[in-house]
């Protein structure tokens, strides 16, 4: 993972890092030709409304949970904002690792050898995954197998990583399901706390249910679930640095 060195940390104040500064100072310090492009195209201001922003969903499947010791299996990403999903501008790669697929991995998101065996390795693909993540708020839904994948991923490949500000759905639910009353609660009336997992997520809000474990589709789930916690949590007026990490 790409950690965020003292400069960077101290830049963000009482709500967060300062996500335009972080980014300026990743971009100079990038040595590929595709991360400075990537970074010079900018982040929004920390102010900027959620109704404003460009999002864009963001998910993976991998060879294993590890991501030292495993790699992408397949990307799902689709544009959106808060008023509407672009399913036209939805990008979906299988992709062939360079670590070995899991048997477990396998039985959960069904992406086969036979599957992978003629498909291209991320670098063939990084030109297009990053210039579709440029510019816009990646939305995931728990950022340490997005970000720390493709962090890895990349330093396997181009001897660098990548960093970018995400929001988490997963974080949000765990804001006002996971607090430590909740913990006390759960253990003094022998039940279990909420699960923040997506499915389960989606299922507050009343959305419909999605079939998981596939990156195009797990992508699309990601994206109505912020849109449901915005219309339900937040205000369209409500700044984006109160939401991003």
């Amino acid at each position: 993972m790409l950690y965020l060195g003292r400069d960077e940390r101290l830049a963000g104040g009482p709500r967060g890092p300062d996500w335009t500064l972080i980014n300026k100072r990743l971009g100079k310090k990038a040595k590929d030709s595709r991360l400075k492009k990537f970074y010079q195209t900018g982040v929004v201001d920390g102010a900027t409304p959620l109704s404003d922003v460009d999002f864009v969903a963001l998910d993976f499947e991998t060879t294993g949970l590890e991501h030292a010791h495993s790699d992408i299996v397949s990307i799902g990403l689709v544009p959106f904002s808060l008023s509407r999903i672009y399913c036209n501008q939805a990008r979906h790669w299988i992709l062939n690792p360079r670590k070995p697929l899991a048997e477990e991995s396998v039985v959960i998101h069904g992406i086969t050898h036979s599957d992978i065996k003629e498909a291209p390795d991320l670098r063939g693909v990084l030109d297009e995954v990053l210039e579709a993540l440029a510019g816009k708020i990646v939305v995931v839904h728990y950022r340490r197998i997005e970000r720390n994948f493709f962090d890895q991923a990349l330093k396997r490949r181009i001897g660098e990583g990548v960093l970018f500000p995400v929001v988490d759905t997963l974080e949000i639910e765990a804001r006002f399901h996971r607090r430590p009353w909740h913990k006390c609660l759960s253990w003094l009336i022998n039940k279990p706390m909420a699960s923040v997992r997506l499915a389960d997520s989606r299922s507050r809000y009343k959305l419909p249910f999605y079939q998981g474990h596939n990156a195009m589709t797990d992508a699309i789930a990601t994206a109505e679930l912020l849109q449901a916690q915005v219309a339900h949590r937040y205000s369209p007026v409500h700044p984006i640095r109160g939401l991003w990490c």
